[in-house]
């Protein structure tokens, strides 16, 4: 079974294709792993057996008549709770939707569906998303599947854990300070944040009504390969007449990118908070697996990006109610506390106009500054946090820790993220690559050669 657990999404699809192994014994491989591993990781919340089953027979009987729907044609997926799924429960993290069922997809999972992919079930989030700790009042708490004492992150944190357990070969996570970035970061996995207006939105928890922060938040896909985010990417990308924000921008292939030609800088420290040691040696050999390739590596880090967590502080905070219209939406009247916390803090503190357009600026000054430093290089290679996964319940004390990734939703950039080496007690640590606006096909090249170089993705001892 191992060889089908732990394959990726498209050697899958090449297998099923080829008609070397059926789709209905990968995906019963997969429902049989999520069985063995789930009750110690608590991430797959709602599973979809009976009908994963049903659609992986019809996905064998069209096969064997010479039609293939599409790239992920029998191949199994999950997908995250905050994205609606028809027919099957999709709560967001909140009680107001613990037994809401929409009648259709969201823009992301219909696109998955049409490419062949096949739901095994939902995975877990923190209430809203809205949180770097995957908990929530319906579900509970998730745990990494490297250390179950620590947490495999969030708001994506529930996709990270079973897929970086074998449970999985895909899912889709949102982002809004990290929520990709970080939980494949705690869990080992490979995952990219799109730049902004790449991926719609539609049927998410929170969707593209979010005003002044509208922006921040970005959709894509978490694997434990960098060639399955190469795969799902133009599959999920693409205007979608209902999300106002996306822009019908080419998508470049990673496949034709020259690294010998790129100009990368790279920081191990964002002036914020210190990573720690072995973090900071990760970066360097990832810099190296890339110098060792020919690239032109400089050690060197934005002016002004030492502002990053104040600033996302600031917009967080800026409305005072933007929490509350969300939990108000959903009819939730039980909150979970990071949530109440979130209210409390907004409460009162709502910015006259005057301030608020004067907070735009400043945020419109930071972008500039920030944009003007790719001019010289392509890439940057950083941290995507200052710690690998922390402690159950200890993450609100470490908020500026997360700040490596908060720094590219201000900007809108790509930023990928791949496993580049583990720490002295067994966590994995991710290196963070993040590329110029509109070229994913930079950062997932750049990620690809790393992978391939440090290693990538290792199975949990679970």
């Amino acid at each position: 079974m191992d060889e089908l657990i732990y394959a990726s999404a498209a050697a899958l699809a090449q297998a099923i294709r080829a008609k070397e192994v059926s789709s209905e014994e990968v995906v019963n491989a997969y429902l049989q792993r999520i069985e063995a591993v789930n009750p110690q990781l608590n991430a797959v919340v709602q599973l979809t057996a009976d009908a994963a089953q049903k659609q992986a027979r019809v996905a064998d009987a069209a096969l064997a008549h010479g039609d293939i729907q599409g790239p992920l044609h029998g191949v199994p997926m999950t997908i995250k709770d905050s994205f609606d799924t028809a027919d099957v429960i999709s709560t967001g993290g909140t009680k107001g939707r613990a037994s809401f069922i929409p009648t259709q997809d969201a823009t992301v999972v219909a696109r998955l569906r049409r490419a062949g992919a096949i739901l095994l079930g939902k995975t877990n989030t923190p209430e809203l998303t809205l949180a770097f700790e995957t908990d929530n009042l319906i579900y509970g708490r998730t745990n990494n599947p490297y250390n179950l004492s620590r947490t495999p992150g969030g708001s994506s944190g529930g996709a990270a854990a079973i897929i970086a357990a074998g449970g999985s070969p895909l899912d889709i996570g949102s982002d809004f300070g990290g929520s990709i970035r970080l939980p494949s970061h705690f869990c080992g996995i490979a995952g990219i944040k799109p730049t902004s207006g790449r991926v719609p939105r539609t049927g998410h928890i929170i969707s593209f009504d979010m005003g002044a922060l509208d922006a921040l938040q970005q959709i894509g896909p978490m694997a434990r390969f960098v060639e399955d985010l190469v795969l799902t990417l133009p599959i999920i990308a693409g205007v979608d007449w209902h999300d106002p924000a996306i822009v019908p921008m080419p998508l470049g292939d990673p496949k034709t990118i020259a690294l010998k030609g790129l100009r990368v800088a790279f920081h191990t420290d964002n002036g914020i908070v210190s990573p720690t040691p072995e973090t900071a040696e990760v970066v360097r050999s990832a810099v190296k697996a890339l110098s060792d390739k020919g690239v032109s590596v400089e050690e060197n880090r934005p002016t002004g990006i030492e502002r990053s967590d104040e600033m996302m502080s600031r917009l967080f905070s800026a409305d005072g109610a933007w929490v509350r219209r969300l939990l108000e939406q959903a009819r939730t009247t039980e909150v979970h506390p990071f949530n109440q916390w979130a209210q409390d803090t907004q409460s009162g503190v709502a910015k006259l106009t005057a301030e608020f357009v004067d907070l735009t600026r400043q945020l419109d000054s930071f972008r500039s500054a920030m944009l003007a430093f790719l001019e010289t290089y392509d890439v940057i290679i950083c941290p995507v946090n200052a710690y690998p996964a922390m402690s159950h319940g200890t993450l609100s004390d470490k908020f500026p820790a997360f700040s490596y990734t908060i720094t590219y939703n201000l900007t809108g950039w790509p930023g990928a993220v791949v496993r580049g080496g583990t720490s002295p007690d067994g966590l994995p640590i991710g290196i963070q690559i993040v590329a110029r606006p509109w070229r994913e096909d930079v950062a997932l090249a750049v990620a690809q050669h790393i992978e391939t170089v440090l290693g990538g993705w290792q199975r949990p001892p679970l």
